[in-house]
């Protein structure tokens, strides 16, 4: 999952320079690349490339190493860059930005290497050096486009280097450059096929499936024709023509498609057609393509948070992995935040374990939730085992509280069976009041959309993925765990070494099965950063 960087040999540092060095130019290098390099922008493109800060420096300091010697001398090398330059189309990235059509132009030209401009050079160098710098940590600044807040004791990645080292050991290996700048993360990879299947077999003859009542089993609609075209087109039957009074019948073959796709893109699967089914069928091919291409930018992100032991919660999809040794050991689904209360992005550290956790109401539930059921029965805090507090812990006697305008207090539900927080509270750093925790809603679990918290996550099975957590506890720490569990007292337990946690955000992956699988975009971050990349163009 993670690079080793080649090491750069002298013997070999050697050998490239005198290999990329022109015949009868000068070891001490190119005049004309000093010149050029010194200019704020590459003019013999129309609009001039105007390099930032960071690409300058990049573009200086990969010539002095090569002590200014012409990189793309060798017309096959360029056709070979130009080749790779293409192929980023299928990472969700637009070869335009590279400028591949004036490089192509350019090395179509039957010119020789003189009459070639140190600018046309340094431009081919500047499309390789951002191409494997875009790979490698994303086109995007995730701070601006979806910020991930980050504790202070967590890893944070690596700062982009300048360069990598291997864009200067295989530059006469240029598929390799390139498939080392890529994360070397499968679930990136995986998705990256799943582009190229979809971009080069779109579905055929795609038509919209217009809106109407509810389709249920056995009903017969006008509607069905059209939808049994559209999920034979896209694999999920096979294409039979029916004709009669039966082709406008929903049938149990019909049914049992519309569950493949219900599933497939985190639906309900229960074969009914309505609009959050219409509304996915609805997605154009083009859309899927987009959708596809933003969740590529987050794999690149992800890939840089990953440690060999984390825990990973897939936000829109509802699911926890734990991570040992980079590889996936233990998962479980979990429920997340309505969009309304969506669970934030985060990277921090899991630290303790709260035993029997009491629930004290956050104020947003408090206020939208709570209030108006005291307000119209106080006898709504005694059934729900609801204690008044202050803000010392002091317990209130409810009775004297003015609840159309309380101030000064909160709610705080005791340990016990029906405490939402379960037996066991997970606890990391965050200025979000989230944490992971039992529920005693076992049954929401079976549910293929899960966003019903108010932004905590409700981990199932989460006694096993504590028993996990305390991996490297003594016999008595373990004992001691056991004793406080029991006792139904509120108490907090240390972890034997912190592990890390990490909140993330993705919309299409291709699961175990191989299978490419959508999740309706819950709130809404895709279309943020779908933006972020068309205006990067």
């Amino acid at each position: 999952m993670y690079k080793k960087c080649t090491v750069l040999l002298t013997g070999l540092f050697l050998a490239t320079r005198l290999a990329l060095a022109a015949p009868g130019d000068p070891l001490p290098g190119d005049e004309a690349i000093r010149q050029q390099l010194a200019q704020p922008s590459l003019s013999c493109v129309s609009p001039a490339v105007v390099p930032d800060a960071f690409a300058l420096e990049a573009l200086t300091a990969f010539y002095r190493q090569l002590d200014y010697q012409r990189v793309w001398a060798a017309d096959a090398r360029l056709e070979k860059l130009l080749e790779q330059l293409a192929q980023l189309v299928d990472d969700g990235l637009d070869p335009a930005n590279y400028q591949l059509a004036t490089l192509r132009r350019l090395a179509s030209d039957p010119a020789s290497y003189p009459q070639r401009s140190a600018c046309t050079e340094v431009l081919a160098t500047h499309a390789y050096l951002q191409a494997l710098r875009h790979l490698t940590y994303g086109q995007l600044d995730q701070t601006q486009a979806e910020p991930l807040w980050r504790s202070s004791n967590s890893r944070a990645p690596a700062p982009p280097a300048l360069f990598p080292t291997f864009a200067v050991t295989h530059l006469d290996d240029l598929p390799a450059a390139f498939a080392a700048a890529r994360p070397d993360f499968e679930p990136y990879l995986a998705l990256r096929r799943a582009h190229a299947a979809l971009r080069q077999n779109p579905p055929r003859n795609w038509r919209r499936v217009p809106a109407g009542d509810l389709l249920r089993p056995g009903m017969a609609d006008e509607r069905v024709p059209l939808l049994e075209r559209r999920l034979a087109d896209e694999g999920y039957l096979t294409e039979t023509a029916r004709s009669g009074p039966d082709q406008q019948r929903y049938t149990p073959r019909l049914v049992e498609a519309v569950k493949r796709f219900q599933a497939r893109h985190f639906l309900e699967d229960d074969g009914v057609v309505g609009p959050s089914t219409l509304a996915e069928l609805n997605v154009t091919p083009a859309a899927r393509l987009e959708q596809v291409r933003v969740n590529l930018e987050r794999f690149r992100w992800l890939a840089r948070e990953m440690e060999p032991t984390l825990l990973l919660v897939d936000v829109a999809g509802a699911q926890l992995t734990l991570f040992r040794d980079r590889q996936a050991r233990w998962q479980t689904r979990t429920q997340v935040g309505r969009p309304a209360r969506p669970t934030p992005l985060l990277k921090s550290q899991v630290t303790h374990l709260t035993l029997n956790p009491t629930w004290t109401i956050p104020p947003t539930i408090l206020r939208e939730d709570k209030l108006p059921q005291i307000q119209r029965n106080i006898g709504f805090l005694a059934s729900q085992n609801l204690k008044v507090i202050d803000y010392q812990g002091n317990e209130v006697n409810p009775h004297s509280v003015d609840w159309h305008n309380p101030s000064g207090i909160m709610l705080r539900q005791d340990p016990g069976p029906h405490n939402p927080l379960g037996q066991i509270a997970i606890r990391f750093p965050n200025p979000f009041s989230v944490y992971l925790h039992d529920t005693p809603s076992q049954h929401l679990f079976t549910r293929e959309t899960r966003t019903l918290s108010s932004g905590c996550v409700r981990v199932e099975r989460a006694m096993q993925l504590t028993d996990l957590l305390l991996e490297g506890a003594s016999p008595a720490e373990r004992q001691r765990f056991e004793e406080l569990l029991a006792s139904g007292k509120t108490r907090n337990l240390n972890l034997p070494r912190p592990v890390p946690i990490l909140l993330a955000y993705w919309t299409a992956q291709v699961d175990d099965s191989g299978q490419l699988t959508f999740r309706p975009d819950i709130y809404a971050h895709d279309e943020k950063v779908l933006a972020a990349l068309q205006a990067s163009r």
